[in-house]
Formats: C-alpha cells, structure tokens, sequence
C-alpha cells in the first residue's frame, strides 16, 4: 500500500501486469476473413449472400453457426455436405496459406521476452490448428502455453481458457492482459477477471467490442510498453 501524506489514506500500489495471453483466429492469424470468404463463394454460387451478422455468431466459439444448414434453409432442399465442405476447406487453406502474421504481433512477442513477461495462448480452436500454424508461422516458441478447444468442457465465452491460462502461468486475472477481436472472445476474458484488449479484424471490425477495456485497430498503434503504461 502506499501512504497519502496529506489525505492521510492509503491506496493500493497498482498490480504489475507479468503476462499477456493472446487469442488466435483472427488475433495472430487471420484465419476468419478466409473462412468467411470461402463461405461467401459457396453462398454466391447457389445464389445468396451469407450475412456477416449472422456468421459472427460462430466467431470466437463453435457450434452456434452452421453456415450448411443456414445455406440448406434459404435453398429449401438438402446438398451434397461432403462435396460442398471439401471444396470450401481447399479454398480456405488457400486464402490462409497466402496470409502474414497480423500487425504488431510479432513485435509485441518480441517485446514480452525483452520485458520478461508470460505469454500464452488461449483459443476456441484445436490445439492442431493452432499449434500448426505458429509452427508454420515460427512464432511457437514465444509460447509459454497453449490452451486451446482439447483442454476445456466449453469454450468462449466461457471463461474456462482463460482460468486455465492463469492457473497454468501462476498469474492472477489482475497481473494479466487479453488480446482478443471478437464478442466472444472478449466476454471470456472479462468473465475471468481480465484487462482485455479488442483488436478487430475485417470481419469482426463490424461487431460489437465495446465490453472491451480498450480497442486498436491493430497492436501496431501502440507500443507494448505504452500499452503497460496505460493498463497500469
């Protein structure tokens, strides 16, 4: 605690942040604006547009979207599901194969390593999914932890990863800050306690981040030290 000489009270020393725990799809990677395009292109094909509202239902979680389903409703018949899904994940590997690591990330990994912070991942997705790509990416050693859709009975916007995160780092939710681009995502961090950072991509700039704590529009705008400053 420190000492107000003049007021006479006290206040509690501000808590320093010792570890920064990222999502994945659409945070270091964007995964989602691929997912989502290959999607559109089948929906164009049979003659409709996938809604971006409604697809952002599936953003940060699973199973609360079948884009297949949805399709198979507007048409009013059933398709051939296998050929229709093998189509779409070739066209999505494409898209993702051409993309970079998103901005700001990489710096701010480095950073954490300079500045002797915890890092660690917590994510919807599977743990092949996301440890394949950082390896791909060669971003897996900046990696404390991964804590991913394996590891947990339910995923965003539960906080379940991201407790799990914290318990696996020692860390408590106030020594800790998320980075997140999604509604859901960022209902997880802040159910567990969590300063949270929205940082929104082009599907999920269109969506509602205001429960964040802070929103950038990339973690190229502000230094990871500013952003400690701030935080504290």
């Amino acid at each position: 605690m420190t000492l107000d000489t003049e007021k006479g009270t006290t206040d509690p020393v501000p808590v320093r942040i010792r570890a920064l725990i990222f999502d994945f799809d659409g945070l270091i990677l964007d995964t989602e604006a691929p997912e989502f395009q290959a999607w559109s292109e089948v929906f164009t094909a049979h003659g409709h547009v996938l809604d971006v509202f409604e697809w952002s239902r599936n953003v940060g979680t699973v199973d609360t979207f079948d884009p297949h389903v949805h399709l198979e409703t507007l048409l009013g018949r059933a398709l051939e599901r296998e050929e229709i899904h093998a189509r779409r994940r070739q066209r999505s590997r494409e898209l993702i194969a051409a993309q970079t690591v998103l901005p700001g990330i990489a710096e701010y990994l480095a950073d954490a390593k300079r500045l002797g912070l915890k890092v660690a991942v917590a994510s919807s997705s599977p743990r092949s999914w996301v440890g394949g790509h950082l390896e791909r990416l060669g971003l897996i050693a900046h990696f404390d932890c991964l804590h991913c859709a394996d590891d947990v009975a339910v995923v965003k916007p539960d906080p379940a990863l991201y407790l799990m995160a914290l318990e696996a780092l020692g860390m408590s939710p106030d020594e800790a800050i998320a980075f997140e681009d999604s509604p859901n995502g960022i209902l997880a961090a802040k159910r567990a306690g969590i300063f949270c950072v929205a940082v929104p991509n082009a599907v999920t700039g269109q969506l509602d981040v205001s429960q964040a704590d802070l929103r950038l529009g990339s973690l190229a705008e502000m230094s990871l030290e500013e952003l400690l400053e701030r935080v504290k």
